[in-house]
């Protein structure tokens, strides 16, 4: 059976309602404190100071997480703050071996103390609890570094390590400020980037997985905002690299690019834009709504995705899942997590096509109540 999910933008007269565009320096925020300037863009043009947030610090939700591939294994590696609970999570995926693991910390009320950034631009990230170390670092030339320290992180072995992520020339990210339907002073500031390569190493016990420049890749997914009282939100990414041998997969003269997509919906509003986008060597390609079919009985079993602008076409094929489940005082949290492999096609702007095969990524579904 397939389960079709309702988009949240409108065909109108056939075509799309248009999506704002924006292009100059703006803030998320007005003088009084409510959200402003609802749209979408390439670059992360929009200013936005906490402080300003007409709003109690519980009422915030502040994250940073990375998702890193290469053949073998799969880590994502996440800092957040929910004003009641915040949260430090590190999963390991074994690709072929179709296992997991999964450490996870947590912090009553943590309040703004993890001094997550303001802007996705500047700033670091330096979580400390109980020996266990996460640091995300922004250097000046724009290269990302992931250092990870934890002593126990399963099985009494050690997770160590340090990943380089290094975007290519004049890269743009999908950047979005949205508002949710019935909550006015409820926003989402957030920015995705599917287009890292990656290199660098990660120790778990006496394994090494090692990444190398051309076969791990990696997505940056930032997000700000001050929340709602429930949000529902289904997104799946991918990234990953054209064969550059001429085989079929990777359609011809595409082949060798680095391509990458993001694409979802859910309670927030995306009238001024949809968090739809597909990536050829780091440049941004605007989908509007992107349709989820998702097989009601078993998640693993395989996906499709279209566009209503017949601009992305794609299969997911699952491997393994997650679930994660969390709950604290008023907070809950659930999240199930897929990942696998796409395969599908895109049309850019300039009316070419991509074909791509087996490009790795994920879908998640996250459930929040506060």
């Amino acid at each position: 059976m397939i389960w079709y999910i309702p988009c949240t933008r409108a065909v109108v007269n056939g075509g799309t309602v248009p999506q704002i565009e924006i292009t100059a320096p703006v803030s998320v925020l007005t003088e009084m404190g409510k959200p402003d300037n609802f749209g979408w863009s390439r670059q992360p043009v929009f200013f936005y100071d906490p402080a300003l947030a007409w709003a109690p610090r519980r009422k915030f939700s502040e994250s940073d997480r990375y998702f890193v591939f290469n053949p073998t294994h799969t880590l994502i590696f996440e800092v957040r703050d929910d004003g009641y609970l915040g949260h430090m999570g590190i999963t390991v995926i074994f690709n072929r071996e179709k296992k997991r693991l999964t450490h996870i910390s947590q912090t009553l009320l943590p309040l703004g103390s993890y001094e997550m950034q303001p802007g996705s631009e500047s700033g670091s990230i330096r979580y400390r609890r109980k020996k266990n170390d996460l640091d995300f670092v922004l250097m000046d030339s724009g290269v990302r570094i992931i250092k990870v320290d934890i002593p126990k992180f399963s099985n009494n072995r050690s997770l160590r390590g340090k990943l380089v992520l290094t975007e290519p020339a004049m890269a743009e990210s999908l950047v979005t400020n949205l508002s949710w339907r019935n909550e006015k002073n409820a926003f989402r500031y957030s920015r995705v980037s599917p287009w890292f390569t990656v290199e660098g190493v990660v120790q778990y016990g006496t394994t090494e997985i090692i990444f190398s420049g051309g076969s791990a890749w990696g997505i940056f997914d930032w997000n700000r905002g001050v929340r709602p009282a429930a949000d529902i939100r289904y997104w799946a990414a991918s990234c990953g690299s054209l064969p550059g041998d001429g085989s079929p997969p990777g359609g011809g003269a595409h082949n060798g690019r680095l391509i990458g997509f993001c694409v979802g919906h859910g309670s927030v509003d995306s009238a001024a834009g949809t968090e739809n986008a597909f990536f050829a060597d780091g440049k941004l390609h605007k989908l509007d709504q992107v349709t989820f079919h998702i097989p009601q009985s078993n998640w693993l079993t395989p996906w499709h995705f279209t566009s209503n602008d017949k601009r992305l076409e794609m299969t997911f094929n699952p491997q393994q899942e997650q679930l994660d489940r969390s709950r604290i005082l008023f907070h809950a949290v659930n999240r199930r997590q897929v990942y696998g492999f796409f395969s599908g096609k895109a049309v850019l702007d300039d009316g070419s096509e991509i074909n791509f095969n087996n490009i790795t990524g994920f879908v998640e579904r996250c459930k929040t109540r506060f």
